[in-house]
């Protein structure tokens, strides 16, 4: 299904179309132009720099497509729209005082992306301080910090055998994710109502460390069975995945509770809140 909702940008609404199968959000262009430069034509605004654009040969613009949302006297009409990455892109040609916060921010985060390349452990320190702020318990980031090792390592020993990143990489964690947790990826996002949000980011601490264990049995197969074939390397995947599937029904038979559940990162945060609370009282 698609999704169609009006989101608020300084009290001014911006039509946005989520799209399932591209998992992406588009947003009307010119919504988003009219609230930078409160042009009072803003369709002729656009046509303007739209052929501008095009004439310095931006991608961005050609790349552009349409969808039908509704308009202003209440009718479906289509509309061009861009997705987060071009937005973007739009707003850097944007002249307009409005416009210079994002293209500071953009600016901020290509620096910052540059010096975490240059020093990962700069990077490391501002995922733990990002995760912070977003009321993730101290315990919980170390458990995610060691799930994107243990993903790393897997996914160098996909790479060293020769598979594909992307599209084959997807392909082996949906065999995995659906062993141990009875989700493919998608199933498993929209069970914890996610959009675009990183799944691992929504998961509690026991369905990471089973995620992580489908994930280092799966790599450890690997390395034993050697396999040479994309099929092969599915089987593996599958065998990984169903380690953990064993832990997670021995455990649920153990305690009678699911471990895999529809809570996500607001939830997860609320609880962490409630608790910090509920100890600062006593």
């Amino acid at each position: 299904m698609k999704e169609k909702s009006i989101k608020l940008f300084e009290q001014k609404q911006v039509r946005t179309h989520w799209d399932q199968a591209a998992e992406k959000w588009y947003f009307s262009v010119t919504d988003v132009l009219q609230i930078l430069t409160e042009s009072i034509d803003v369709a002729a605004y656009w046509r303007k720099l739209k052929q501008r654009l095009k004439a310095e040969g931006n991608e961005t613009v050609t790349n552009l497509h349409g969808l039908k949302m509704i308009a202003a006297d209440g009718k479906m009409r289509i509309t061009d729209v861009a997705d987060t990455e071009q937005i973007f892109r739009l707003i850097q040609s944007v002249p307009s005082p409005k416009a210079e916060p994002f293209k500071l921010w953009i600016a901020k985060v290509a620096r910052e992306r540059i010096d975490e390349m240059e020093d990962p452990e700069i990077g490391i320190d501002r995922l733990m301080e990002t995760y912070l702020k977003k009321g993730y318990s101290k315990e919980w980031i170390n458990q995610r910090l060691k799930s994107i090792e243990i993903r790393k390592e897997l996914t160098d020993e996909w790479e060293s055998k020769g598979v594909q990143k992307g599209q084959e990489f997807a392909i082996l964690t949906d065999e995995l994710t659906k062993a141990w947790s009875g989700f493919n990826t998608k199933q498993y996002k929209a069970f914890k109502d996610l959009k675009r949000e990183n799944l691992r980011d929504n998961m509690t601490n026991l369905e990471l460390v089973l995620n992580m264990l489908a994930e280092a049995s799966t790599t450890e197969i690997s390395k034993d069975k050697k396999p040479k074939t994309f099929s092969e390397h599915k089987t593996v995947a599958q065998k990984g995945g169903k380690v953990a599937k064993a832990a997670r029904l021995q455990l649920e038979n153990t305690t009678g509770k699911k471990v895999v559940t529809n809570q996500n990162a607001k939830i997860l945060a609320a609880k962490t809140n409630k608790q910090l609370r509920e100890s600062d009282k006593s």
